[in-house]
């Protein structure tokens, strides 16, 4: 299980917004960080870092 402060610090060094990751999820900034409020499954978790990667690779 991946917790918030890890998804949120790894965005920060890629010099990402959650709200960009929460775009691409198709999600709310809200209802996205309402998600990170517990504990992220790691297939999921997974899921987020590659999409902060693609997003951090295309500025």
């Amino acid at each position: 299980m991946t917790d918030k402060e890890t998804i949120k610090k790894y965005a920060k060094s890629k010099g990402v917004y959650l709200w960009e990751v929460a775009e691409k999820l198709g999600l709310s900034d809200f209802y996205f960080s309402r998600c990170l409020r517990h504990p992220l499954p790691e297939d999921k978790a997974q899921e987020i870092f590659k999409i902060i990667d693609s997003i951090a690779e295309s500025r």
